[in-house]
């Protein structure tokens, strides 16, 4: 029916939870951290505010998928694979950090071949390894 939402569906991140401003993305790559597999890099910078509203914020994400991950339509599976499979793991995350994925052309046919079992193993791997977890005074997203 028109307007059921499917299974595997899940719905648009806000606004504010994700980046879309170049000087945004290119804050994270310069001054955050970073760590690399096969298929991605995870970049992450954590954000200083001084508005506690800031930070309740919850983590925000950036994707990069360059055309040598393939075609359009790989390129666009990669990333909504690829959000699926960040927003699964957002719960491990610091709420207070921008996060930006850069797909590698291996994820494109990681992503076709095994889809999001695939994805969100690399994923969470990357995520262990930069250390960056929500602390116990954060609330859960």
């Amino acid at each position: 029916m028109i307007g059921e939402a499917r299974p595997g569906d899940s719905p648009r991140a806000p606004r504010r939870r994700r980046l879309s401003r170049s000087a945004e993305f290119e804050r994270v790559y310069r001054q955050g951290r970073s760590k690399a597999n096969r298929y991605m890099i995870l970049y992450v910078f954590p954000r200083v505010s001084d508005s506690p509203a800031r930070d309740d914020e919850g983590p925000r994400l950036g994707l990069s998928v360059s055309r040598r991950v393939g075609r359009a339509v790989t390129r666009t599976h990669v990333k909504r694979i690829v959000r699926e499979a960040f927003w699964a793991e957002a719960a491990r995350l610091s709420h207070a950090a921008d996060y930006v994925v850069v797909a590698r052309p291996d994820a494109g046919p990681l992503a076709d071949r095994e889809g999001l079992n695939g994805i969100r193993p690399a994923l969470a791997e990357l995520v262990d390894e930069v250390g960056v977890r929500r602390t116990p005074s954060e609330p859960p997203s």
